[in-house]
């Protein structure tokens, strides 16, 4: 991967500091002594928006005491790591209740609505974290995304996978305990192919069902157990396009907390041209040329928009495109 392509939650250089989560009695001294917490509202985590004149962007995450009244409906904080020292944390907010009719919606695809709290600023808000990744710096960027990550296996994993008794969060957040029967249990990720199949000049763009007009992206699948990566590339191609894959080569990764992925880069040289689309997976597919993807990133294509910027998609077509300029 060439360098200057942005790839959101890659690289903050957070110190996940392991060896202290066992440390309760210093967590919680570090907490109670300047430490900074990021409430996340239903997988939103908390930003502050300055208005410069222009209206308003954002300036970064909304960190809070141990003692804010906004934490008042929430879980105890887990330890996310350090940043230049200083002890960072998250708390899930989710069971606080907006007053009615401020609830935020599900709105498909990508919910833009933005939820305030009472108790906090009125230029913090609540929002979606794909819509913010690249305002916000490197290290923040891993902050929320780890938070979010984290957060959400705690509350999707509240009971023991092994005797179904309810458990608790320990050593900082990072495992939960079963008091039934000795059970322990860690926070999962879930790897996910991602792969550029290119074939001479052109590369292999496809949607899913649902997905919002215009947009395509890179063919991506979970890895299955047992399998290994490059298996996992040539199947998941196969099984969506029924086109075969020879050589795979690894470009990049990239964490991606939609809930909890980690989607690794590659780029596939497919061996066939003729597309049968697996209607389960995808809803369309095709081959689009170098020329095409140009108007495509620019925004100027009348089929494909653009790839998100800051995801692995937008990074593995820029990097493409850039080898071919060069």
């Amino acid at each position: 991967m060439k360098q200057g392509f942005a790839m959101a939650f890659a690289g903050g250089g957070l110190d996940r500091d392991a060896a202290l989560r066992c440390d309760a009695a210093e967590l919680a001294r570090l907490l109670a002594a300047g430490g900074r917490v990021l409430p996340v509202w239903r997988g939103k985590p908390l930003v502050v928006e300055r208005d410069l004149g222009a209206g308003p962007e954002v300036a970064g995450l909304g960190w809070v005491a141990a003692d804010s009244p906004a934490l008042a409906h929430g879980a105890e904080p887990l330890f996310l790591g350090r940043i230049d020292g200083v002890a960072h944390f998250a708390c899930d907010i989710s069971d606080w209740s907006p007053e009615a009719g401020a609830e935020a919606v599900q709105a498909g695809f990508f919910d833009p609505s933005r939820q305030v709290h009472p108790a906090l600023p009125g230029d913090h808000g609540f929002v979606e974290l794909r819509g913010v990744m690249l305002a916000l710096s490197a290290p923040e960027a891993e902050l929320a995304a780890t938070a979010k990550a984290l957060l959400h296996w705690h509350r999707s994993h509240r009971h023991c996978a092994v005797c179904g008794a309810a458990s608790e969060p320990v050593n900082g957040g990072w495992q939960r305990g079963c008091a039934a029967c000795g059970a322990q249990h860690f926070p999962r990720t879930d790897p996910v192919v991602i792969m550029l199949v290119t074939r001479g000049n052109s590369v292999l763009m496809g949607r899913s069902p649902g997905w919002p007009e215009g947009m395509y992206s890179c063919l991506a699948g979970f890895v299955e157990p047992g399998e290994t990566l490059e298996a996992a590339v040539r199947r998941e191609v196969m099984e969506e396009t029924g086109i075969p894959v020879g050589a795979v080569r690894y470009v990049a990764c990239q964490p991606w907390p939609f809930p909890a992925s980690l989607m690794i880069g590659f780029q596939a040289e497919a061996e066939g041209e003729e597309i049968r689309i697996d209607p389960a997976e995808l809803e369309d597919a095709f081959w689009v040329s170098r020329e095409e993807m140009v108007a495509a990133m620019a925004g100027t294509h009348p089929r494909i928009k653009p790839a998100r910027k800051g995801a692995i998609a937008h990074a593995l077509i820029a990097n493409w495109l850039a080898d071919w300029q060069d």
